[in-house]
C-alpha cells in the first residue's frame, strides 16, 4: 500500500477540526482521489486540554506551530492559524524555506505578503496550495488560475465577504437599518464581536488582491487596493436602487485598463437582473471575463468549517497527485510588471443621494456644480414635498472620472441647502 500523505495541522479551529473530519469521514474517497491515503499525524495549537469534539489521540503535539516545519515525518504543513504576522507566517516562511509545501487559507498572509512568499516558494521548489484563502468552498483559485489559463482575463470580480452580503441582504428585504441588521448578525455568528475587518472592506480586499495577482499573472499588491466598507450603506438608499431597478452590493472588482490594473472595493449598483444582484445571504461569488471564454460565474458558501476544509483538502489532495502551479499561474521573472491605478482615475457612473432643504433654487445650484466639473446627468428622482423641511434627492448621472465626481461632492457637500453628508454609491453594469 502506497505511504500516507503525513499532514501537520497548525491551528484546531472551526476550519482546522473541519479538515479532520473531512478526512476522516471521507477517508476512502480521498485516498481514491489522491491515489494515496491523507492522514493528519501532528498538530498544533493553543489549548492542549480543549475539548474540540474530534479525537485527538495517536496525533503529535507541538504547542510551538513553527517547530512543525522541522519535523521529518511531516509531508505537509497546513496553516490555518490566520493573520498576517505571528506564528502563522513563522511557520509558512519556515515551512517553505525547508523545500515543505503548505497548504493555507490565510488570505491576509497572502496579500500582505504573497510576492515574497511566492518567491521564497519558488527559490526552495516548493508548493503553496491556497484554494481556501479565497471564497471558501468555491474554487475560485483553480478556476482562474488553471481553468482560465489560456484566457486574458481583462476583468475579475466578486462578492467576497459573506457578512457583509448577508447585511445587505437582510436590510433590502426586511427594511431594517445597518446597526439592527449587524447587531442581529453577531447574534447569530454571521459577524465577529468586532466586525471592522468584514464591514470595512478589509477581508475582501485581501481576497481582491489575490485574485487580482492571479487573474492578470502580476505579483499581489494589496496596497493598491481601494478600500470603503459598508457602514454608511441606508435602508434608504437600499429602497431607493430597487425603485431605479439596482441592488446594493459590496463588491470587489479588479480592472485591466490601457494604462495598468485597478483593484477596488466599495458598495456597488449592480442591475436587478445581472445574476451577480441575486446572489444574497451569506453567499459569495465570483465572476471572471476572459477574451476567448466570455463570462463564467462561480456561486457558493465562502465560510465555514465544511466548505474552507473542502478547498483545503483539494489542495492535499492535487499535492499527493505531484499536482501544482506557479503562486501566481507564472513564475516569478515573468509576471506582468503593468502598474496599479489609482482610485481617482475610475471611470464609471454614479448614485448620489442629497438631502436638501425644499425650496427653490436648491436643485440649481447643485447641478450648477455638477456642471462646473463636466458632469452630466442620466436621471433625477424626488419623491413628495415639504417646503422648508429635509427631502431626498437622487442623482444618476452619466460616465465620469472618479476625480471630478470627489471634487464636485466636496462643493456640494458645502452647500447651505445639503443638511448631511451625500451617499454617493458607484453604479456597476456586470
Amino acid at each position: 500500500m502506497t505511504r500516507p500523505l503525513a499532514v501537520a495541522l497548525a491551528g484546531l479551529g472551526t476550519v482546522g477540526i473541519g479538515v479532520l473530519r473531512l478526512l476522516r469521514d471521507n477517508a476512502e474517497l480521498v485516498a481514491a482521489r489522491a491515489g494515496r491515503p491523507i492522514a493528519v499525524t501532528a498538530v498544533s495549537a493553543r489549548d492542549r486540554a480543549r475539548d474540540r469534539g474530534v479525537s485527538l489521540s495517536g496525533l503529535r503535539w507541538y504547542d510551538d506551530p513553527v517547530a512543525l516545519a522541522a519535523d521529518p515525518k511531516v509531508d505537509v504543513v497546513v496553516e490555518l492559524i490566520g493573520g498576517s504576522e505571528g506564528p502563522a507566517r513563522a511557520l509558512v516562511e519556515r515551512a517553505l524555506a525547508a523545500g515543505k509545501p503548505v497548504v493555507t487559507a490565510n488570505k491576509a498572509l497572502l496579500a500582505v505578503h504573497g510576492a515574497a512568499i511566492a518567491e521564497l516558494a519558488e527559490r526552495h521548489g516548493a508548493p503553496l496550495g491556497f484554494e481556501a484563502a479565497v471564497a471558501g468552498g468555491i474554487p475560485a483559485i483553480k478556476a482562474i488560475r488553471e481553468g482560465l489559463a489560456a484566457n486574458r482575463l481583462h476583468r475579475v470580480a466578486g462578492i467576497l465577504n459573506g457578512t457583509c452580503n448577508y447585511i445587505l441582504t437582510t436590510m433590502r428585504t426586511e427594511r431594517r437599518e445597518f446597526g439592527e441588521v449587524l447587531a442581529e448578525a453577531q447574534k447569530l455568528g454571521y459577524a465577529e464581536a468586532d466586525p471592522s475587518f468584514d464591514i470595512d472592506g478589509v477581508d475582501a480586499a485581501h481576497k481582491l488582491a489575490i485574485l487580482a495577482a492571479l487573474a492578470f499573472g502580476r505579483p499581489v499588491e494589496f496596497g493598491a487596493v481601494h478600500v470603503e466598507g459598508i457602514r454608511e450603506v441606508t435602508a434608504l438608499d437600499i429602497a431607493l436602487a430597487e425603485e431605479l431597478g439596482y441592488r446594493i452590493k459590496l463588491l470587489g472588482i479588479a480592472k485591466r485598463e490601457e494604462a495598468g490594473i485597478s483593484t477596488r472595493v466599495h458598495p456597488c449598483m449592480v442591475p436587478a437582473s445581472a445574476p451577480i444582484a441575486r446572489v444574497d445571504g451569506v453567499f459569495n461569488a465570483v465572476v471572471a471575463e476572459g477574451d476567448f471564454v466570455g463570462r463564467v460565474v462561480l456561486e457558493g458558501r465562502g465560510a465555514g468549517a465544511g466548505p474552507t476544509a473542502s478547498a483545503v483538502v483539494a489542495d492535499l489532495i492535487d499535492l499527493a497527485r505531484g499536482r501544482h502551479t506557479p503562486v501566481w499561474g507564472a513564475g516569478n521573472g515573468a509576471l506582468d510588471p503593468s502598474p496599479a491605478l489609482p482610485m481617482d482615475r475610475h471611470v464609471g457612473a454614479y448614485y448620489l443621494r442629497l438631502m436638501v432643504v425644499d425650496r427653490p433654487g436648491v436643485i440649481a445650484d447643485v447641478t450648477g456644480v455638477l456642471r462646473d466639473h463636466a458632469i452630466s446627468l442620466e436621471s433625477m428622482l424626488q419623491r413628495g414635498r415639504a417646503p422648508g423641511e429635509a427631502v431626498p434627492v437622487v442623482l444618476v448621472t452619466h460616465d465620469c472620472e472618479e476625480a471630478a465626481m470627489r471634487a464636485a461632492l466636496a462643493r456640494i457637500e458645502a452647500l447651505e441647502a445639503v443638511l448631511e453628508k451625500p451617499a454617493l454609491i458607484r453604479i456597476e453594469p456586470l
